[in-house]
């Protein structure tokens, strides 16, 4: 039977950027005839937590996916990397001179270990770096929970991709989506 798996990426945010390659991996995935899942593409987010978090939530309302997989972009990173948690930074003023700032971490409900099994080449991350992926993966993770909602969501942080490395990366996608499916 398939599984409805919703899977995001996001837009350029740099004015020289000419793609984004988390848009890239999913528009490589959507011309894979062989993926035996149900694949509902909710691509080029905004670079703003707050708009994608808001449009990413409707989707999964509409949609009702069985699985979330979020996909952003890190240029530093070599490798596939599947983020573990999510935090976010919140300060607490009592006072003018006290600032006291609590960290809050979600983590995802996959076993990531077993999820990477089998692949070649992926990183398991638990810096998810404090710009709009870790924060859409942070909104994400609240509303799934607060909602009561038993949907897995993970967040896959994806490389620059080039013809070096798109096959082999690509592979290791579609078995951390096959490896989600199974768990």
């Amino acid at each position: 039977m398939q599984k409805k798996i919703l899977l995001t990426s996001f837009d350029t945010w740099l004015s020289d950027q000419q793609s984004n390659s988390s848009d890239d991996l999913l528009l490589e995935l959507a011309k894979m005839a062989c993926v035996c899942n149900d694949l509902i593409f909710l691509r080029r987010l905004p670079v703003d937590v707050d708009l994608a978090s808001s449009r990413l939530i409707v989707k999964i309302n509409e949609v009702k996916p069985d699985y979330v997989i979020c996909c952003g972009m890190a240029a530093s990173r070599i490798n596939l990397s599947v983020e573990v948690r999510a935090s976010i930074m919140s300060l607490q003023t009592t006072d003018i001179t006290f600032i006291d700032c609590a960290e809050n971490i979600l983590q995802t409900t996959v076993d990531v270990e077993q999820l990477v099994a089998g692949t070649a080449a992926v990183e398991i991350s638990y810096d998810c770096g404090g710009f709009v992926c870790e924060g859409l993966y942070y909104s994400v993770l609240d509303y799934l929970y607060q909602s009561q909602l038993p949907i897995p969501c993970i967040f896959v942080h994806v490389p620059i991709l080039n013809q070096e490395n798109l096959m082999s990366i690509m592979a290791d996608f579609v078995l951390i989506i096959n490896n989600l499916v199974i768990t």
